[in-house]
């Protein structure tokens, strides 16, 4: 049998491109011959990030549903209409077999197209709160997958998150030592990693740096992800500063604790490696963060810590003191990778694989 042809849809955010590469990686590792094409904007970051990848990238316009009647959603049905005909085209010409969606604004005609020409959709959604796009694909959809158990999707189940295999293979035990020296910290003090992600997080990034000198003076470490443009903070031994780190295996691989945003693809990733973590939810929009890693704090995997009470007093006293208390740390480890799913993109990819066999 011909190996399959697979339009992976997705984009806008490193929450919808990262699993949908990871998903393309191993579905190649299943069948190098397997054909990709990838559905996204060229607003998003899929735009730089799916030729790098070596995929092909095929771009709609961006067409959001209206929030007001305005001249916008007088416009929308037919521009809406006119990105399903381009899909549905695609669809047709490439002889797709298989559809799978990972969310965002191409999502929607995606979905819409594949129904209409009668190929097979399968749908992932990262958090725990779903988007509009993969509330509207899941339904007739053949499989409905998630991230996080609890997701109100019809028929979903939990096959947890594509992830990179530099992370999902990574060894943090074995890889620890060297790690620690590649950022200039000695692999024998316990290392706090601090990363609000690419854009950095204001709130950690203050806390943190205010309370450095108490846990460098306690014998611990840090190594501080400040997002990019904000490495303002003053390094000093024991203190590593970075705007961003491009392997972020190695900083998982050479922490003890972390403190991070709580995004569906952080939690993921850390409890794939089995990194204990404060989670600091972001604030703001639909609590999805909280939601995401709500079931990781109570498997004892990680603690969860409001963004208005992460103070530096808070940093001193709780997170200092978890940092330093090994056998507390060892117990969140293996809490955390009971929790997680490393193998997350193969299994996606045998599944997209036969459905595409089937249909």
């Amino acid at each position: 049998m011909s190996a399959p042809y697979v339009l992976l849809a997705g984009g806008g955010t490193a929450g919808h491109v990262s699993p949908l590469l990871a998903t393309a990686a191993a579905l190649r590792r299943e069948d190098p011959e397997t054909g990709i094409v990838v559905l996204g904007t060229a607003e998003g970051l899929e735009a730089d990030l799916v030729p790098a990848a070596g995929l092909e990238l095929v771009t709609i316009p961006k067409v959001p549903f209206p929030r007001r009647p305005d001249g916008a959603a007088l416009r929308f049905p037919g521009r809406f209409a006119g990105t399903v005909r381009t899909v549905r085209t695609l669809l047709r010409d490439r002889g797709i077999d298989v559809v799978v969606g990972f969310g965002g604004y191409v999502c929607p005609p995606a979905y819409l197209a594949a129904r209409r020409a009668r190929v097979p959709l399968i749908v992932h959604e990262a958090n725990r709160r779903p988007g509009l796009a993969n509330r509207l694909g899941a339904r007739g959809a053949a499989a409905v997958l998630t991230a996080f158990d609890g997701t109100p999707l019809p028929g979903a189940r939990r096959l947890g998150m594509p992830m990179r295999t530099q992370i999902s293979t990574l060894d943090r035990a074995a890889r620890h030592a060297d790690a620690a020296r590649s950022f200039g910290l000695d692999p024998l003090r316990p290392i706090l990693l601090v990363t609000g992600g690419s854009l950095g997080a204001q709130r950690l990034n203050e806390s943190v740096e205010a309370a450095a000198a108490d846990i460098l003076g306690a014998g611990g470490q840090i190594l501080h992800v400040t997002g990019r443009g904000k490495a303002t903070i003053a390094e000093r031994p024991g203190y590593r500063v970075l705007e961003y780190v491009t392997a972020m295996e190695d900083a998982y691989a050479a922490a003890d604790l972390a403190i991070t945003r709580s995004g569906a693809g952080t939690v993921s990733e850390v409890t794939a490696v089995g990194l204990p973590a404060v989670f600091v939810p972001l604030p703001i929009g639909n609590g999805e963060q909280a939601l995401n890693g709500h079931e990781v704090v109570e498997a004892g995997g990680a603690v969860m810590i409001d963004d208005a009470d992460l103070t530096p007093a808070v940093v001193r006293e709780r997170i200092l003191a978890l940092l330093l208390d090994p056998e507390h740390l060892a117990s969140m480890a293996a809490a955390s990778r009971a929790f997680g799913i490393p193998d997350a993109a193969d299994r996606l990819a045998t599944l997209v694989t036969s459905t595409a066999r089937r249909a």
